[in-house]
């Protein structure tokens, strides 16, 4: 038995970083769009919501995402 963790990484990446800004802050600036009755505007924040989602995936393909060839984990320290 080896000593190294079989942890999957739970999305510690730079595509799973980048996704999750971008979708607290569309999340974010919607709540407030939606206090201030501004409809038009929560749609737009849906969108960057879906946008954000669509943007993780794409760097996931792209290498950037836990298993990509782009990433390098950084050691956890104890």
């Amino acid at each position: 038995m080896s000593n190294q963790p079989t942890d999957p990484g739970h999305g510690d990446s730079p595509a799973a970083w980048t996704a999750v800004i971008v979708m607290l802050l569309g999340i974010a600036a919607g709540t407030v769009a939606f206090v201030l009755h501004q409809a038009w505007l929560v749609w737009v924040c849906a969108g960057v919501v879906v946008f954000g989602a669509l943007l993780g995936w794409i760097l996931a393909k792209a290498g950037y995402g836990v298993k990509g060839p782009k990433y390098a984990p950084k050691p956890h320290q104890n």
